[in-house]
């Protein structure tokens, strides 16, 4: 099985590093000092589970690689509709694309069956520029529930979680789902193939849409922002806001706002990925998180004043970023 890893940063490389180990033929797709790192050292991978190194092909040329069997998209979602002339050499007629990202993927409607079937969201494919580039019929879902981070070039620190749960937009049980499931567990990562992805992909954003942007607008960490009474009460509207979303589109989580609450305070002091682009002066990844529940919610007529305003301040935020 051949695998292309387009953006190897923390999750891409801890990924690629794991299907290496189990024999899969991994192609890293980086830059900078990780690249150099990754070509000099392989993947040094330094987890809770017990540390490895993988020593995978690591290159800046996608041309280099050529046609795989599957692309793992690595990069931020909002890098999605550039990335044509990187995934083009990459793709054969059957490649098929896993998407590993946050928020609400492009394909979300793409065989729905419902009544939105086929409808394009506007925020997270503008004109259909991402659709363009990555085709919905190549698109395999995937929430990630992993945790780790960079410490070096080549160096990623796995903290904690080793579960990618997948799907395909159909709900089918695939072929493709399931060679990449059993690869994946061979590398000794969960990789559950779910009937409905989409419960997992609105499980992921209810935390996601309210603790990132609240973070990157309070500077603050996950306990912190449970802790405090105004941003905690902010926060659980802005998840009942999200749930009625997801309950209007057929969609359930399963998890309390209140366990999920308790959850994210037990995370402790850690940064949301929001607020560590906002620190590092990266483009934030807000349109696939607010941006799409709030158009959402206008074809579903549901109300969502507080994700409104919080999208409104964090919007202009982004754009002072940006600039």
């Amino acid at each position: 099985m051949k695998v292309a890893v387009l953006g190897a940063g923390a999750i891409g490389a801890y990924v690629g590093a794991a299907l290496h180990r189990a024999g899969a033929d991994v192609h890293l797709i980086a830059r900078g000092p990780h690249l150099a790192a990754m070509r000099q050292h392989g993947v040094r991978v330094l987890s809770p589970r017990g540390d490895f190194t993988a020593r995978a092909h690591a290159t800046d040329d996608p041309a280099e690689v050529g046609p795989v069997d599957f692309v793992l998209l690595g990069l931020k979602a909002n890098s999605y509709a550039a990335c044509g002339p990187l995934v083009e050499p990459l793709l054969h007629d059957t490649t098929a694309v896993i998407a590993a990202q946050n928020g609400i993927p492009w394909w979300y409607f793409h065989r729905h069956g419902g009544p939105h079937d086929g409808h394009r969201v506007e925020s997270v494919d503008p004109q259909g520029a991402v659709s363009a580039v990555l085709a919905p019929s190549r698109a395999v879902g995937c929430v990630v529930y992993a945790a780790t981070e960079l410490e070096g070039p080549g160096v990623v620190r796995h903290l904690e979680g080793t579960r990618f749960s997948i799907g395909e937009p159909d709900r089918s049980v695939s072929a493709r789902c399931t060679r990449f499931s059993e690869a994946m567990t061979a590398g000794g990562l969960k990789c559950p193939v779910e009937p409905d992805l989409r419960n997992d992909i609105w499980l992921k954003l209810l935390g996601n849409i309210s603790f990132n942007p609240i973070s990157a607008l309070a500077r603050a960490t996950m306990r912190q922002m449970c802790l405090h009474g105004g941003t905690r009460r902010v926060i659980e509207i802005m998840m009942t806001e999200t749930l009625a979303v997801a309950r209007a589109l057929g969609c359930e989580v399963g998890v309390s706002i209140e366990r999920r609450l308790a959850g994210a305070e037990r995370v402790g002091d850690h940064r949301t990925s929001t607020l560590q682009d906002l620190e590092r002066g990266k483009p934030l990844e807000l349109d696939v998180l607010l941006a799409a529940v709030v158009e959402l919610a206008e074809i579903t007529d549901v109300p969502v004043p507080t994700l409104r305003t919080v999208h409104a301040i964090s919007d202009l935020l982004a754009l002072r970023t940006a600039a």
